[in-house]
């Protein structure tokens, strides 16, 4: 079985490796679903300041794979964020090449609403490329794209965590204005997505510098083969050189790009549809659907040795790291505090049921509801319900066989013994003794 981070979250297998961090799917062992972990390998003061600032990104949009908590143990921090399933645009590229430009359209609509969310936060991406995009997957359906990795991501007005002249980002994505030193600003990562929307339609890396002294010296060239005209408006109006002939919102990006929409050809009937499927691949033996399998073999230690995890949601949560999680019963009613399953004492040995001196008929009525149809009555009811369960009076034994059309006389009603003579009539002296005392004190008074 997988190690246990923090006493809740159950590393599975490696599913992705960062600058700073290794991301692996995880059970959530209290939200009892799959996550994506993302685990710091380093643990520097300057990568733990760039983590903590990733971890505190908290955009809560459909089109934006933000962290959602976090965690600590001992020297070891990670953070969860949901599960993404149909790998990156750099996947998609690499199984079908260039994308039909509706297709393009839907897929950079969807970027730049959540570019939207993450500017309205007053947040600078500063890495946006075809690695950092995921999509859902969603089969041969409409595609539903998330923009994730915050690693270098900053508010406008932080302090920077960088030399004023150290480029942070990735290479062949970096705007003119990055590479000069300017401040982060927002209309740098639409020049990202200008080069991630290229890179869609072309089906390969473009060349951000030559595009850039292209356009510094002959202007907005006309649009590349394959690519439609109105699209390549949009896509140009986000690669300008300068930063003030750019498109400067994500949202007026998106709304030129709907009236671009509207301007594109219909897709052919022999258009091959672009299927996003499972990238991530099945679990490992001992993990199921609904997380660890009961039973399955394996140590399930801890993922930082003894020491005791700490949550963002669930401070002090009472496990240490390298001990399985228990699987409590929760009682409904009980306020969710997890409480031990009841122990059952051990059952008693039941002796052997002696034969039976005469078979009993086929049709004969047993007594006890749980027996079986013409088996011996079930002496043997369960310790812990013994008393809340009802006895009924035990059966004669059977006769002997009554011939077909016989008279069978009534039989008296069963009346219950009394006590014995030598006790009742001790007793009712007694009593006469004790009636007379109180009869003569009654008329003395």
């Amino acid at each position: 079985m997988g190690e246990i981070f923090a006493g809740r979250y159950e590393l599975v297998d490696p599913i992705g490796r960062g600058g700073v961090g290794a991301v692996w799917r995880a059970w959530d062992h209290r939200r009892r679903r799959y996550v994506a972990a993302k685990v710091l390998q380093q643990s520097d003061a300057h990568t733990l300041l760039r983590f903590v600032r990733e971890q505190a990104v908290r955009i809560d949009h459909p089109h934006v794979l933000a962290p959602a908590s976090w965690a600590a143990d001992d020297d070891k921090v990670l953070f969860t964020m949901d599960l993404v399933s149909g790998g990156s645009l750099a996947h998609l590229i690499g199984d079908y090449g260039p994308l039909p430009p509706r297709f393009v359209c839907t897929l950079l609509d969807q970027l730049l609403a959540g570019l939207t969310a993450v500017h309205a936060e007053g947040v600078v991406h500063r890495d946006i490329k075809p690695a950092n995009v995921l999509l859902e997957a969603t089969g041969t359906g409409r595609p539903h794209l998330r923009l994730s990795d915050f690693g270098i991501s900053m508010r406008k007005g932080e302090p920077r965590l960088t030399e004023t002249d150290y480029v942070v980002g990735t290479p062949g994505y970096f705007a003119p204005e990055q590479l000069m030193g300017a401040e982060p600003d927002f209309p740098a990562d639409l020049f990202a997505v200008g080069l991630v929307a290229l890179y869609l339609v072309q089906g390969q890396k473009p060349d951000a510098q030559g595009l850039v002294e292209h356009f510094a010296t002959y202007g907005t060239p006309g649009a590349p083969q394959g690519i439609p005209e109105p699209l390549w408006q949009v896509i140009a109006g986000m690669l300008q050189p300068d930063p003030q002939a750019r498109f400067r919102t994500a949202t007026g990006a998106r709304k030129a790009l709907t009236a671009a929409v509207e301007m594109l050809p219909d897709p052919g009937p022999g258009d091959e549809p672009v299927e996003v499927f499972d990238q991530i691949g099945p679990l490992p033996p001992g993990f199921g659907p609904d997380g660890p399998v009961p039973g399955a073999p394996g140590p399930r230690g801890g993922v930082t040795g003894h020491g005791p995890g700490h949550t963002q949601d669930d401070p002090g949560t009472g496990h240490r790291a390298g001990q399985p999680v228990p699987q409590p019963t929760t009682v409904t009613g009980a306020g969710g505090f997890p409480l031990a399953p009841p122990q059952r004492p051990p059952r008693p040995a039941q002796p052997p049921t002696p034969p039976a001196s005469a078979p009993r008929p086929a049709h004969a009525h047993s007594p006890h509801p749980g027996a079986a149809r013409g088996g011996a009555p079930a002496h043997d009811a369960d310790p812990l319900t013994r008393p809340y369960t009802a006895q009924g009076p035990e059966a004669p034994p059977p006769g002997p066989p009554v011939p077909r059309g016989a008279h069978t006389p009534a039989q008296a009603p069963h009346r219950r013994p009394g006590p014995p003579p030598k006790v009742t009539v001790p007793v009712l002296l007694l009593a006469l003794v004790c009636f007379a005392v109180g009869f003569w004190a009654l008329i003395r008074s």
